[in-house]
């Protein structure tokens, strides 16, 4: 069987499945997740052991592919526990909202229903595979899964856990399927599976979601960088900015909500440059600034006019000293990937002027960007963040998984 034909009888099942799933009781699709948080904890070992291999393959990959491609006690800990979180929370599917009398009498609301199938395309991140499954399969999606060829091993190894927790309930295994080939081809295929597939999801670096969004004849939901910034306001709490501005950079450095660029007011610069400055070096993080940044403190090499477009996903900080919330809000239009921005004020005022005026999926006030991220919004996981304005926006929950349709309930009413 060719790749072509592969990926159709793929695209067939999903379909199939679909129909089957959009019918599924709630308690029948927790039922599912749990029988999936329990083989995941059962292999536990396993999915160790295959992560191994990837591992061993991949030793030169890029530090921050490497990071994603790991698989560790915490982290077989924290897809268990997305799984469980989504048991938890309510089922979006069938949800009626905005029902209202017309004067004609009847009445008009709608319903969530889902959106079909899902296509998933992703590189490291074997977390995906789970947390991908799970979502899909409480908000009624079937799920094609295609992940990158360095994390093989593990995503087949979760995949079992996945497929075996499915059947143990009288579920079809094909409502979440991994792609077994590696073949870059499946790729290409999969986006322009229209038939069958109804959203592509990638998830990965720049070059592969430009080739997805270039070449899809799919609708996609996507971001390209996560180019975030935090601001340290005049009226900020020094001690609460210093801890949060360390967070955001040096928490992980290979994730899409890292902070790539501190902004700080010219006013508070150099005593908050006098502490956090040495807190990056011990932590080993490269500081690049603007002229008065490098003014400020020795250890701050000039960046160039790149820097402050760059996605790092590395121990790199971009540092400019502004004049003030204008300026900080006008360095942030002109940079931001619309990702997640961040201000760190005691000034209510300004606060809300921030979060007026930035225009990120994600806007936030006195906190790390490092929470921008479906787990921590109580999502119980996220496909994505999303920073297209349409379908969805921000983490990609169960909600954000399904559409809706309108529905109009009448007793017996004609159009005069």
């Amino acid at each position: 069987m060719n790749i072509q034909e592969y990926m159709r009888k793929i695209g067939i099942q999903a379909r199939s499945s679909a129909q089957i799933l959009a019918k599924t009781k709630t308690g029948v699709k927790n039922k599912a997740l749990e029988a999936i948080a329990q083989q995941l904890e059962q292999h536990h070992n396993r999915l160790l052991e295959a992560n191994a291999k990837d591992l061993e393959a991949g030793k030169n990959l890029a530090s921050a592919l490497r990071d994603r491609l790991v698989l560790n006690d915490a982290r077989i800990a924290n897809m268990i526990e997305g799984l469980r979180q989504m048991i938890a929370l309510p089922d979006p599917v069938g949800a009626i909202t905005d029902l209202k009398y017309q004067p004609s009498g009847i009445q008009v609301g709608k319903m969530r229903v889902p959106l079909g199938v899902v296509g998933i395309i992703y590189e490291s991140r074997p977390n995906v595979t789970a947390d991908a499954a799970g979502l899909c399969l409480k908000s009624g999606n079937a799920t094609i899964l295609r992940g990158g060829s360095e994390a093989i091993h593990s995503n087949q190894a979760i995949a079992q856990c996945i497929q075996t927790g499915l059947e143990s309930v009288g579920l079809p295994k094909s409502l979440i399927q991994v792609i077994e080939t590696t073949d870059r081809a499946a790729v290409g295929e999969l986006i322009r599976l229209s038939q069958y597939v109804d959203v592509i999801i990638p998830r990965g670096g720049k070059g592969l979601i430009e080739r997805i969004t270039q070449e899809a004849r799919i609708p996609v939901i996507k971001h390209l960088d996560g180019i975030c910034h935090t601001y340290i306001d005049e009226k900020a709490d020094i001690d609460k900015a210093i801890a949060i501005a360390y967070n955001a950079k040096t928490q992980r450095y290979g994730t899409c909500n890292t902070m790539e660029t501190l902004l700080i007011e010219q006013n508070i610069a150099a005593h908050v440059l006098e502490t956090l400055v040495d807190k990056y070096k011990t932590a080993g993080v490269e500081l690049r600034g603007c002229h008065n940044a490098c003014h400020l403190n020795a250890n701050i090499i000039p960046a160039t006019a790149e820097d402050w477009d760059t996605e790092y996903l590395a121990p790199i900080l971009s540092i400019r000293i502004v004049t003030g919330l204008d300026e900080a809000i006008e360095h942030i239009r002109l940079h931001s990937s619309q990702h997640t921005d961040a201000i760190i004020t005691e000034d209510w005022s300004r606060a809300m002027r921030f979060l007026n005026e930035v225009d990120s999926s994600s806007v936030m006030v006195n906190t790390s960007t490092r929470f921008a991220d479906g787990f921590e919004y109580g999502l119980g996981a996220e496909i994505g963040i999303s920073t297209d304005k349409l379908h969805a926006r921000g983490p990609v929950g169960l909600e954000g998984l399904t559409s809706q349709k309108y529905i109009v309930l009448g007793e017996g009413q004609i159009r005069q």
